[in-house]
């Protein structure tokens, strides 16, 4: 608790009401990690694909594409492309470059509806998967695929919450004694008790984070508890998220061996400093296999994360050590000396909390409108109110002390001090549901199974047809992609594609794209449209040395 200045007197013990108020914590965090997730329990997102959900392209494609908003990872035999008829209509192993995955594609597998499943794994370390049909010459009743279930087991989603919930408990129970033993910690005093709460801390960050090792084995792939098999545990150890846990199981194995001279007695300044450098490091685990990692600016989310981790951690682990050992231990004249520093970190932590938190926010919520659209915005809100609550509750205990102490009255400290960890408790929950939920800046802008925002359209010319793909069609960075055919409806091979974008009504003269062919008859795109109105776009492909023929097509860009 910050501010708090100097004397304490015990209150009486009302072991019944502590019981059922820590019964009706428990509920509540409960209630928090095992609540509903959203339906995109994933955080990056497939932003656009080609051929598009739903649409009719006239000619069989030779792959599938599909474009995330985030750099992602394989899984191995999750992506399946299903033809009409049933069977799989991919061929070999899809490639994966940065946001994009490619799917070869038989393009002969026949007319009718064809359905992509897939399951990849985002940036940030969550599973990413979903479905959607496309058609060739015409949609058909849509095929069901028999392959294995994409979706992992409810009991794996909530425990990974429950995991992440433990590493956090374990942190703060671990620093917050060594913090205090190290630096506030009265001689006289045992110290038995807070080092057995810091043992009890390190082993719950043990257990956690190899909890979270094993977890994330089904929870990316698919699957139940003990669905872990050898070579998906070895892609797990072999990723970042496996390569920061590891590196974390290594920094509290070198920490315990400087951690027990400290719980035995002062240590040297060299030791705290080499103790706090491991810390440090071991803070930057949380951020790096998490959303800070894939955010839009990775290297500030990863600081600005560390330093929210490590603010809490201090606050928190100070204020179980100050409500169970040291109001109950210390005297009044070693309070008298403790409590004023604890005050200023105090101070310090939540200030950096703040600051931290708001940077956070700004860059995983992106619009004031997500905070109240999104069910990322939505626990961004209860964990803002119930922080405010425990800032309530700190300035109501200062006042309390100041008051009570000038009168010379006892001063029940230690009922504000539990009743802030009782509401942080609630908040540690709510920080666990939200590492687990899809950001706000990406949580609406899954596309797949959709036509909203796609401008698709084919154009003729004596030498060819022209399949035309633009997503989002908006304002502001478009993908486009390009399919070309011959008049009998097989792929046509291009020697050279180009492309222009005009907006005549707004004086922009035409902007070239740039295009990258993927096959003989597919290219790829970006172009930014800056402003609204009827973009003029046009198309000259050439197919042979001496034959070429250009298209155009207007879009209304809003």
């Amino acid at each position: 608790m910050a501010g708090m200045t100097a004397a304490n007197l015990r209150p009486p013990r009302r072991r019944l009401a502590r019981v059922g108020a820590l019964a009706g914590l428990l509920v509540t965090v409960v209630a928090l990690l095992l609540a509903p997730a959203t339906p995109a329990s994933a955080h990056a997102v497939l932003v656009s694909s080609s051929p598009a959900a739903s649409a009719v392209v006239p000619g069989g494609p030779a792959e599938v594409v599909l474009t995330f908003s985030e750099p992602v990872r394989k899984v191995a035999g999750k992506i399946r492309v299903i033809a009409p008829d049933g069977a799989r209509a991919d061929r070999g192993e899809p490639t994966f470059e940065s946001t994009v995955v490619t799917v070869p594609v038989d393009p002969s597998a026949g007319r009718g509806t064809y359905l992509v499943s897939y399951r990849v794994i985002s940036a940030d370390s969550h599973p990413v998967s979903g479905a959607f049909t496309y058609s060739v010459g015409a949609p058909s009743t849509p095929p069901t695929d028999t392959g294995s279930d994409n979706r992992a087991d409810p009991v794996v989603e909530n425990g990974v919450k429950v995991a992440k919930y433990l590493g956090y408990a374990g942190l703060l129970l671990l620093v917050g004694p060594a913090l205090v033993l190290g630096a506030l910690w009265p001689r006289r005093l045992s110290r038995r008790g807070p080092a057995r709460l810091a043992w009890t801390g390190l082993g719950l960050l043990v257990f956690a984070t190899l909890a979270e090792l094993w977890l994330q084995v089904p929870y990316t792939a698919g699957g139940g508890l003990f669905d872990v098999t050898g070579a998906g545990l070895g892609d797990v150890l072999g990723s970042t998220y496996g390569a920061t846990h590891l590196v974390r199981l290594g920094l509290l194995a070198a920490a315990a061996f400087l951690l027990r001279p400290l719980f035995a007695g002062p240590v040297g300044r060299t030791d705290g400093v080499i103790l706090a450098i491991l810390g440090g490091a071991a803070l930057f685990t949380w951020p790096l296999a998490g959303h800070p990692a894939a955010s839009p600016a990775p290297a500030v989310s990863v600081v600005v994360d560390a330093v929210h981790l490590g603010s809490m951690a201090v606050w928190l682990g100070g204020l179980v050590m100050l409500g169970g050992f040291l109001l109950r231990r210390a005297d009044e004249r070693e309070l008298g000396a403790i409590l004023p520093i604890w005050s200023r970190w105090a101070a310090l932590a939540v200030a950096a909390l703040l600051l931290a938190g708001t940077v956070q926010a700004l860059i995983e919520v992106a619009t004031p409108t997500a905070l109240v659209d999104t069910m990322y915005g939505r626990l961004v809100l209860a964990k803002i109110v119930l922080f405010v609550l425990v800032l309530g509750v700190a300035a109501y205990s200062r006042a309390l002390v100041r008051r009570r102490t000038a009168a010379g009255r006892p001063t029940p400290v230690r009922r504000a001090v539990w009743a802030e960890l009782a509401i942080t408790a609630v908040v540690l929950a709510v920080s666990a549901t939200l590492v687990q939920t899809p950001p706000a800046r990406t949580a609406g802008a899954d596309v797949a199974g959709t036509q909203a925002g796609l401008f698709t359209t084919t154009l003729s010319s004596p030498l060819y047809s022209l399949q035309v793909e633009m997503a989002p069609a908006a304002r502001g960075n478009n993908s486009l992609h390009l399919y070309a055919y011959t008049l009998d409806n097989r792929p046509q091979p291009v020697e050279e594609w180009k492309a222009t974008a005009a907006l005549p009504a707004a004086g922009i003269e035409p902007i070239e794209i740039l295009l990258l062919p993927l096959t003989d008859n597919h290219a790829t795109g970006e172009i930014n449209l800056p402003a609204a109105g009827e973009w003029q776009l046009r198309f000259t492909v050439r197919t042979t040395d001496i034959d070429q023929a250009t298209v155009s097509a207007t879009v209304s860009i809003r």
